[in-house]
Formats: C-alpha cells, sequence, structure tokens
C-alpha cells in the first residue's frame, strides 16, 4: 500500500472511509484528495468513471506512479483497479 501515490475510494459513510484509511494504514493526505463523494455528491451510473478520471489527473499533478481506484457495487460486491503512470517523468 505504501507505493500508491493516489487513492480514489468511493464512499458512502465518513466512518467507513476513515475507518478504511486507518485499518489498511494509507496516507489521509493521499485519499481522496480533492474531496469525495460525500463532498461532491454522487453522479449516479458514473461514479465509477469520476473518480477514475479524478485519480488519472491527480497521479499527473503530483508526478505519481500509481492510483488506485475503488468503489462499492449495489448487492455488497465492489471493485478496485491499481493504474500506473507510464508517463512519469
Amino acid at each position: 500500500m505504501s507505493d500508491l501515490d493516489v487513492v480514489e475510494s468511493n464512499e458512502a459513510f465518513a466512518a467507513q472511509a476513515c475507518a478504511v484509511t486507518q485499518l489498511l494504514e494509507l496516507d489521509p493526505a493521499k485519499v481522496n484528495p480533492n474531496g469525495s463523494g460525500i463532498s461532491l455528491g454522487h453522479p449516479i451510473g458514473a461514479t465509477g468513471a469520476v473518480i477514475t478520471v479524478k485519480a488519472l489527473y491527480e497521479l499527473q499533478r503530483v508526478n505519481g506512479r500509481y492510483a488506485l481506484v475503488t468503489m462499492c457495487i449495489g448487492g455488497g460486491q465492489g471493485i478496485a483497479a491499481v493504474f500506473e503512470n507510464l508517463r512519469r517523468g
């Protein structure tokens, strides 16, 4: 987890986001650095696209290597993807 430069996590509740950040020992400054679903709203049907694009732009802005995007899906499912910045200078 220490290799991650950006983490975009779609959360439904602040307590859940805080617990995940703490239990996975993520750097809070790297988790949803430009706001999250709670502060920005939930674009139904486009959440995955929105947070993926946010992660990619932030990864480029900080010249980082890896970004993690996570989402919950109805019915108790979830998905995650790791993106690598190949243009890292």
